[in-house]
C-alpha cells in the first residue's frame, strides 16, 4: 500500500477562520483535558472569541464536541474505504489478502500521527480518550465510525469464510485497542524498552501492528479463502 498524506479539515461552510480557530483550540483542550476538564469560555479566551460566538456557529459544549470529533473522523473513514476499494479492484474477483484489508484500516491512522499538521496529533489523543471512555465511546465511535467499519467486517468476513461473525468482530476490538494505545502516545513503552522503542515512532509501530493484527485474526478466525 502506498502511503500519501493525510487531508486537512474544511472549515465548516458559513463559520470561516474564526470557526476553524474554535474547532482547533477545542480540538487540542478536549484532547488534552478530555470533554469535563473544558470551558467553553476557557476554548473562547484561547480563540479569541465571544463564548456567544462559539454558541452561535456550534451550539452547546456537547455540540461542540461532537462537531470536533467528527470533522477528522471523515477523513480518516474516506482514506480507509479509499484504499479498501483499491486493494479491491486489485484483488478481483478475489477476495482481497487479509493484510491488505487490515493495512487499509490502519496506514490512514499512521498517515495521521505522522503528519505535520498538530491538529492531527491532538485528534489521535482525542481519539483514544473517547474510544476509551464508557461515557463517550458508545455515541461517537459508533455514530462516526461503525457504519464504515462493516465495509471492513464484510471484507474479513470474505477472506475469513469460515469464521464466526463475533470472533470477526472480537478480533477487530482488539485491534481497536492495539491502536488506541498507539494514539495515546504516553511514552510508556520509551521507559519500559530502556530506550529501544519511542511510542512516537509511528511507522516502526503501524509496521510491527499490522502483521500482529493479521496473525491474530489468523489465529482466531482462519483458515484463509483459497485464494488460487
Amino acid at each position: 500500500m502506498t502511503k500519501k498524506t493525510v487531508g486537512r479539515p474544511r472549515a465548516r461552510d458559513g463559520a470561516g477562520d474564526r470557526g476553524a480557530t474554535i474547532l482547533d483550540v477545542s480540538e487540542r483542550l478536549f484532547a488534552r483535558h478530555g470533554y469535563d476538564g473544558v470551558t467553553l469560555r476557557t476554548i473562547a479566551r484561547e480563540a479569541g472569541v465571544d463564548v456567544a460566538l462559539i454558541n452561535y456557529y456550534f451550539g452547546p459544549k456537547q455540540q461542540l464536541f461532537d462537531t470536533v470529533f467528527q470533522r477528522r473522523a471523515r477523513i480518516l473513514n474516506d482514506d480507509r474505504l479509499d484504499a479498501l476499494n483499491r486493494a479491491r479492484a486489485e484483488a478481483d474477483p478475489r477476495p482481497v489478502p487479509l493484510e491488505r484489508i487490515i493495512e487499509a484500516y490502519l496506514r490512514p491512522l499512521e498517515m495521521a500521527q505522522e503528519s505535520e499538521d498538530q491538529g492531527w496529533r491532538n485528534y489521535c489523543a482525542l481519539l483514544a480518550f473517547v474510544n476509551t471512555s464508557p461515557v463517550w465511546g458508545p455515541v461517537l465511535m459508533s455514530r462516526h465510525f461503525d457504519a464504515p467499519m462493516e465495509a471492513f467486517v464484510e471484507a474479513l468476513a470474505r477472506v475469513l469464510p469460515d469464521a464466526e461473525r463475533a470472533d470477526l468482530y472480537w478480533c477487530y476490538h482488539f485491534m481497536s485497542g492495539s491502536m488506541t494505545l498507539t494514539f495515546a502516545n504516553t511514552g510508556r513503552i520509551n521507559a519500559m524498552s530502556g530506550g529501544l522503542c519511542r511510542s512516537d515512532d509511528f511507522q516502526t509501530a503501524y509496521d510491527r501492528m499490522i502483521p500482529f493484527v493479521v496473525a491474530g485474526f489468523e489465529r482466531v478466525c482462519g483458515p484463509l479463502a483459497d485464494r488460487g
